[in-house]
């Protein structure tokens, strides 16, 4: 097995709405899809997110498409307007989510 970033087998969109964040993550291709639902939780997600989401972390799992869709509720410091952080909105969590580390087969090409 080989560890590499998320990014290499996924790829990813996020926005949000008020405090919560809304985060994509698609499978790049279809034997990739396993992998990810083996070992990016909502546990995970959340432990990456660390102190920046500070409510749950809910996972949905769209298999028929590849993809999952986590749901971080308290993550953007009150949302927009309320926000005292320099960018309170959610749309790059998806690219900080394509940093955490993920374990592959030797044989996959990536």
């Amino acid at each position: 097995m080989k560890e590499l970033p998320l990014a290499k087998i996924a790829h990813g969109r996020s926005g949000d709405k008020g405090d919560t964040v809304n985060c994509g993550i698609i499978a790049r291709k279809p034997e990739y899809y396993r992998v990810i639902a083996k070992q990016i939780t909502a546990e995970r997600v959340k432990a990456h997110f660390g102190d920046f989401c500070k409510g749950s972390v809910t996972r949905y799992d769209l298999p028929k498409i590849g993809a999952f869709n986590f749901v971080l509720t308290h993550a953007l410091g009150g949302g927009g307007t309320a926000s005292l952080r320099l960018d309170p909105q959610g749309k790059t969590y998806a690219a900080a989510l394509m940093r955490m580390k993920v374990l592959v087969p030797d044989a996959w090409d990536v």
